[in-house]
């Protein structure tokens, strides 16, 4: 069975399981909003995977490396590496993204080794692609065999992460554990030691890609400029659409009309109003995209019941986060109200959006929360009246 995931942030996550209740689907949102997927099977059942070779790790046994799939419940796909070596990977749980911290193996090396995991993935395959990875390693004195293949790559990649992960070692002298030529042999150990050695300092767990607009005001008059609305975002600005009449405009402090392309992190906008426009209001929208970033692990989400073993990204994968922004006018000279929260605001400090999703997702579980509170009271109203 396939779990959808609906994402949502603080707050918003009590609202979404009272929504759910009422649309009668609770699978349909996320418990807490974290990302969600299975492992990719094949038509055997089997976990799909891109195989190196199998290794010999010494009193750690042999084990196959293998480069895995998880298809999230987005329906964007994912390439992964696994930790907990002794664990069985499974197909049929759902395996949800957790923080580092949250790791399910109590006293693993996993917890003092996760920043140098995460440099092995950052810089090992396919993080790093195969012709980038032969120049890391010209440049770092590594002598490898014809370039560095597929199957070598990923081959060294897992048995650094799982040297990491679980203390155990790639036997350096004979790594792979089934006939092979001595150049394979050789190369997976060479990698293995350059994933492993003193150059590996660690890369701590990254954030994730956000995309803030605060506004110090929403409200104005034809003639004159609203704002400022301050950007903040980890990621690139894409674009940046209106719903604005005729003539108004999203500038910045000079009056130069901006584009998508123009804003920043720590830009500020503001919302030109010609003199003699039509009270009325309107919106904005900014658009970034940003890297899920290589590093995010996941684990099974009933680990207790149901132990499967954990996984870590081997690549990062662009995502989108949306924010709007809204704004309001009368004519010059016309009394204003007072400020009122605008659509889409989070409140307090008039903040107008922090998203690292599409922002519609509140907006729609809060009409259906106001939906299901008008039909109680409709429902209570009748019942008083009997």
């Amino acid at each position: 069975m396939q779990v959808r995931s609906t994402l949502v942030r603080g707050g918003i996550a009590a609202l979404a399981a009272a929504a759910a209740v009422m649309i009668g689907s609770p699978a349909a949102l996320a418990d807490d909003g974290a990302a969600r997927g299975r492992v990719v099977a094949d038509d055997h059942g089997n976990a799909k995977a891109t195989v190196g070779y199998r290794l010999n790790l010494g009193k750690g046994g042999d084990y196959i490396a293998e480069l895995f799939e998880m298809k999230l419940s987005n329906g964007s796909t994912l390439k992964l590496y696994c930790v907990q070596i002794t664990v069985g990977l499974r197909t049929d749980v759902d395996m949800v993204e957790r923080p580092w911290s949250k790791y399910p193996a109590a006293n693993s090396p996993f917890e003092k080794n996760n920043t140098k995991i995460n440099w092995v993935l950052h810089n090992g395959y396919p993080g790093t692609g195969l012709d980038a990875l032969g120049k890391a390693l010209k440049k770092a004195g590594v002598e490898v065999h014809d370039g560095v293949s597929e199957r070598e790559a990923i081959a060294a990649t897992q048995a650094a992460v799982w040297h990491f992960s679980d203390g155990v070692n790639l036997d350096a002298t004979k790594p792979l554990a089934e006939e092979n030529s001595a150049d394979a042999n050789a190369d997976v150990a060479a990698l293995y030691a350059y994933f492993t050695g003193d150059q590996n300092k660690g890369i701590g767990e990254q954030p994730k890609p956000t995309l803030n607009i605060a506004a110090d005001k929403t409200e104005g008059t034809a003639g004159g400029k609203i704002g400022p609305y301050s950007v903040a975002t980890s990621g690139d600005i894409t674009s940046l659409t209106s719903q604005l009449p005729a003539g108004v405009k999203i500038t910045d402090a000079d009056g130069k009309e901006l584009k998508g392309t123009d804003v920043k992190d720590g830009s500020k906008l503001y919302v030109d109003v010609p003199a003699g426009t039509t009270p009325g209001k309107g919106a904005f929208t900014l658009k970034a995209t940003g890297e899920l970033d290589t590093g995010r692990l996941f684990v099974s989400e009933n680990y207790a019941k149901k132990p499967a073993q954990s996984l870590i990204v081997a690549d990062s994968e662009k995502t989108e986060v949306t924010a709007n922004a809204a704004a309001s006018w009368t004519e010059a000279g016309a009394p204003t109200t007072a400020p009122s929260t605008p659509a889409g605001s989070t409140g307090g400090g008039g903040e107008l959006a922090n998203t690292g999703v599409d922002a519609a997702v509140p907006f729609t579980v809060g009409g259906l929360l106001l939906g299901g509170g008008a039909l109680m009271l409709l429902v209570n109203r009748r019942r008083s009246r009997a």
